[in-house]
């Protein structure tokens, strides 16, 4: 498994100096995303949606009756377990964190939860961790996801490719959780449709060459190839090749592979090409926008709507708790995130924090419409996309 430097263990964010009256205890949060490896153009846009919400929290003075809130923060490259792992350890033991935000992709988030959260008893909530072995891992009810799993976007895709009369499909996925879990469900519900995968087979990271893969998916064939990859390493590798060779000229992808890095790789080379992201057409995401405006972040970019969510359902699950406590606050995360109570939209998050002092009840809506479910993930909607003229379009949701 390749190896990433850590560049950002150190990195921390202090927000919150405008408390009341410049006392109290400080409360330490940690964030940790892959702003390296084979995701890292996902990681800035979700680190500035979690850093806005922290922000906006602390600069309130309201939290916990007005103690300092501090974000650290860390990279888990998405791609070595040992140092998702070490990330989490120095949240735990050094830093002294509260809760966990990430991590990004969902082989750092379950080491990450394997080894240090559940252990140690830390709740952690990610914003974009999506395999669907982590809504039965075992957690002592301390993991929560602002994002669905891929059992519902394995479904979801189906759905969308056989709407569009597409009969047959290549597969080929990430050789790790995400893609493993993603393309099987998508294969269970497109053959469940009547749909054919030719062929469903996995890729590595980080390799120069991928001829021998788009060879194997190009004799196999079909009506499109779908690509379960990672838009930064090996999912660019197997579209530039499969377009090199004329291999498939259409192809669809999920959510790992949407986003500005595709976009500007391919341009027009994609065109009519489709996928899907998580995605709401919710009042929440265009309330939104002007914070990443003002905070120096594309607000609409994928999974930073959720990171912003992620943040907030955690910090205010301690208000409500009254506690930074783990195991106290661990039961007020649906609470704050679901009906009933006032609506929170974003930038009200100063309001939500008011109400719940005040002993009243909150529905975070947020950017994405979050809303949990058992075991703690959110039920989700996704935004289909479509490439025209090189620019990938927002053409519906489902």
């Amino acid at each position: 498994m390749k190896k990433f430097l850590l560049t950002s263990a150190a990195a921390s964010l202090v927000a919150g100096s405008a408390f009341a009256g410049g006392h109290g205890d400080e409360v330490k949060v940690g964030l940790m995303l892959g702003f390296s490896g084979p995701a890292e153009s996902y990681a800035p846009p979700m680190a500035g949606g979690a850093r806005a919400a922290v922000a906006e929290i602390a600069e309130s003075g309201l939290f916990l009756g007005g103690k300092k809130l501090t974000l650290v923060e860390g990279d888990s490259t998405c791609a070595d377990a040992a140092i998702a792992t070490s990330v989490a350890e120095r949240f735990v033991t050094s830093d002294g964190v509260s809760g966990i935000i990430g991590a990004l992709c969902s082989g750092a988030t379950t080491a990450a939860l394997q080894n240090v959260a559940v252990p140690n008893g830390m709740v952690m909530i990610s914003p974009s961790a999506t395999s669907p072995a982590l809504s039965t891992i075992e957690d002592n009810g301390l993991f929560f996801r602002a994002t669905p799993s891929d059992a519902r976007q394995g479904a979801v895709m189906a759905e969308l490719l056989l709407s569009e009369g597409v009969e047959s499909v290549a597969v080929t996925y990430t050789n790790n959780d995400y893609g493993k879990g993603l393309a099987d469900a998508f294969e269970a519900n497109f053959t469940a449709g009547g749909g054919e995968v030719t062929i469903n087979a996995s890729h590595e990271d980080g390799k120069g060459d991928y001829s021998a893969e788009v060879g194997a998916l190009a004799s196999a064939g079909g009506d499109r190839l779908v690509v379960v990859g990672y838009a930064d390493q090996g999912g660019k590798g197997i579209i530039q090749g499969a377009l090199d060779t004329g291999a498939f000229d259409l192809f669809h992808l999920p959510d790992a592979m949407v986003g500005f890095a595709t976009e500007a790789n391919f341009g027009s080379d994609l065109d009519g090409s489709m996928g899907q992201v998580p995605g709401t057409d919710a009042p929440g995401g265009d309330l939104f926008v002007p914070i990443g405006e003002a905070n120096g972040f594309d607000a609409t970019a994928p999974f930073s709507p959720e990171s912003y969510d992620a943040a907030a359902i955690l910090l205010l699950a301690m208000q409500a708790a009254g506690s930074n406590d783990p195991a106290v606050y661990k039961d007020k995360m649906f609470d704050v995130a679901n009906a009933p109570g006032e609506q929170i939209f974003p930038g009200e998050l100063a309001k939500a924090l008011q109400i719940l002092a005040d002993g009243g009840e909150i529905d975070l809506v947020g950017a994405s419409a979050v809303e949990l479910i058992e075991p703690g993930e959110a039920s989700g909607s996704y935004r289909v996309i479509k490439t025209v003229n090189g620019k990938q379009e927002t053409v519906g949701y489902r």
